[in-house]
């Protein structure tokens, strides 16, 4: 069961990512009503644009760590005798941790050198606001990661496989539709 910080931090996730996406998809519908309906274009909208899908993907990656949701190898690592599954656990968050702090560390010197700088087509917009998503998408990775390792570190050293699980449980679905189709004829 997750941690209150880490249903809190899931909703404020799935709020934003969505959020997001819905403001993407309203800005497309927006640039190509523009384009065909209005014969004129929005001057800012690529720039808009590859900005917005920059935010959903570091948000949106927070949200599938703390879920647990990236793509892995469980099958592998769940086949490996206890002590070395809990040694490659340990060195795959270890990984992990350091990649990403050292992103947001990244990402926070590179704003450093953004000051004053501003979007090209929108000259009101600083530069730092925009690329800021670096530093907060990676520190909020951490922390997803952080709130999500303890049920991980007890998935594994119980041997549970949650995506068998999820596959084994569609697989039941759909031959239940089946037969409720087949019984129906």
């Amino acid at each position: 069961m997750m941690s209150l910080a880490g249903r809190v931090l899931h909703r404020l996730l799935e709020v934003v990512t969505i959020g997001l996406l819905v403001l993407l998809a309203l800005l497309v519908v927006a640039a190509v009503t523009f384009r065909y309906g209005l014969n004129s274009s929005l001057p800012w909208y690529d720039e808009v644009a590859s900005v917005l899908l920059a935010w959903i993907t570091y948000y949106g990656a927070a949200l599938a760590a703390l879920r647990r949701g990236h793509l892995g190898f469980s099958g592998l690592v769940l086949s490996l005798p206890l002590l070395p599954r809990k040694l490659l656990f340990i060195l795959a968050e270890l990984i992990v941790y350091a990649v990403f702090i050292a992103m947001a560390w990244a990402g926070w010197v590179v704003l450093g050198v953004m000051a004053g700088e501003t979007l090209v087509s929108l000259d009101w917009i600083p530069l730092q606001f925009t690329q800021s998503v670096v530093p907060i998408g990676c520190a909020l990775f951490v922390l997803a990661q952080m709130l999500s390792t303890p049920e991980a570190w007890a998935r594994n050293l119980a041997g549970y496989d949650a995506e068998a699980e999820e596959i084994e449980a569609e697989i039941a679905k759909a031959e239940s539709a089946i037969a409720e189709r087949e019984s129906g004829r």
